[in-house]
């Protein structure tokens, strides 16, 4: 039976699904900073609302993929994304209503939406053979360029017409967050048929020696004892470790060197446009090339970038090296989830792979509380040297897993 048609269908409703959420994000990260300023009363803790946005997607990420395994990859998403919109809608209250608590919950609940959403590139992956579930996850990541160009032209009509209502303008983006989830859930309650977890099942091929054909699912502390697969986790982890060092304090950097907030914005677009643009390419050479190569490469763009960041303080520059750090990270992120999917039976599929994404979430929070500390400490120049420190031990992780298969396994007496 040809599953083809089905598997494309689901492929671009996820598409679609992960646009809308990434637009919803993006509409408010703008002005998450200057609410929390705002409401706390505190410019110190300005970054809050963002700090408890990522913990709130690292710590979700595990239950959504435990929750796909039990109501399935569609009503899972659904779920998600609902969460989302109620996330908004609870923000962009506290806003309104001036209380910080509320505005945090708000945050909270849209961190742990994103994270649903972003397992979405595991599900179009796994309804597709391992030749092209490089290409098939490229193609859901690919909607985070959509989310990076709606969502910023979404934010300014929004706090508009919130003006036209006497409600504070900073609560209008959320509106149009809420907006954006709650079609999102609409388009996968629609579109994201038949279920993707017994698709999965019924075109499942061949699968590497290591990973058993049938039978229960291995715990995942046995999965990530094999080398692979422990070297597709932290491929992800350490390119997102290495991102968020350099992405999160660049726009201080750039603000200390009296940049405008129209040159720090353009810097940061770049920087999204590289982590997005280029996730076609990225998936067929994962499936071309193989993982392992596109792991390394992002890996080498990655310390070029980091260590090129801190060369010059201009606008030319840095824009050039921030889109090489996202470019650096989507090989990271497209070559690693398609290696860690590659070594993963249907049933351990969506736990693995919310392990996983919580693992990222928390590198990420990591990088970014770390990275202003280095920089208050040492400056930016030392940064960029700590983040290509980060992206070359994940080098030498792929050189690990390359020896590794090399290695002539013992003949067993």
């Amino acid at each position: 039976m040809d599953h083809a048609p089905a598997a494309r269908r689901i492929t671009r409703t996820l598409f679609v699904a992960q646009s809308l959420g990434s637009a919803a994000v993006i509409a408010i990260f703008p002005i998450a900073t200057i609410v929390g300023a705002r409401l706390s009363g505190r410019a110190a803790w300005a970054g809050v609302p963002a700090m408890v946005y990522l913990l709130g997607s690292a710590f979700s990420a595990f239950a959504w993929g435990s929750l796909m395994d039990r109501w399935g990859r569609r009503g899972t998403l659904i779920t998600g994304t609902l969460i989302g919109a109620a996330g908004a809608a609870l923000a962009g209250s506290g806003i309104i209503v001036k209380s910080f608590a509320t505005f945090l919950g708000g945050s909270l609940l849209m961190g742990a939406a994103v994270a649903a959403v972003q397992l979405s590139r595991f599900v179009a992956a796994e309804v597709h053979t391992a030749a092209e579930r490089g290409r098939a996850i490229s193609s859901v990541v690919l909607g985070g360029t959509v989310g990076a160009i709606a969502g910023p032209l979404l934010a300014g009509p929004m706090a508009a017409l919130a003006r036209r209502f006497a409600i504070d303008e900073l609560a209008g983006p959320y509106g149009a967050a809420l907006t954006l989830f709650a079609i999102g859930a609409a388009v996968v309650f629609i579109w994201l048929r038949p279920e993707p977890r017994d698709l999965a099942r019924a075109i499942a091929g061949p699968s590497p020696a290591s990973v058993p054909a049938a039978g229960p699912a291995r715990p995942i502390g046995e999965i990530l004892r094999q080398r692979p697969a422990l070297a597709a986790v932290l491929a992800m982890v350490f390119g997102q470790l290495t991102m968020a060092m350099l992405m999160v304090i660049t726009p201080l950097h750039m603000k200390d060197h009296q940049h405008p907030l129209t040159h720090i914005s353009f810097v940061i677009s770049a920087h999204i446009v590289g982590m997005y643009a280029f996730s076609i390419l990225s998936g067929r050479l994962a499936d071309r090339w193989g993982r392992e190569p596109v792991i390394a490469t992002g890996a080498g763009i990655l310390i070029l970038a980091s260590l090129g960041a801190p060369l010059s303080p201009q606008l030319v520059p840095l824009t050039l090296t921030l889109f090489l750090v996202g470019l650096g990270w989507n090989f990271c992120y497209v070559g690693g989830s398609s290696l860690l999917a590659d070594q993963l039976s249907p049933v351990e599929r969506a736990r693995t792979q919310g392990f996983n994404d919580l693992l990222i979430g928390l590198s990420s929070a990591a990088g970014s509380l770390g990275s202003g500390i280095v920089f208050a400490a040492i400056g930016y120049g030392a940064m960029g040297v700590v983040a290509a420190a980060a992206a070359a031990v994940l080098l030498s992780l792929t050189a690990w897993l390359q020896i590794g298969r090399r290695l002539p396994t013992p003949s067993l007496p």
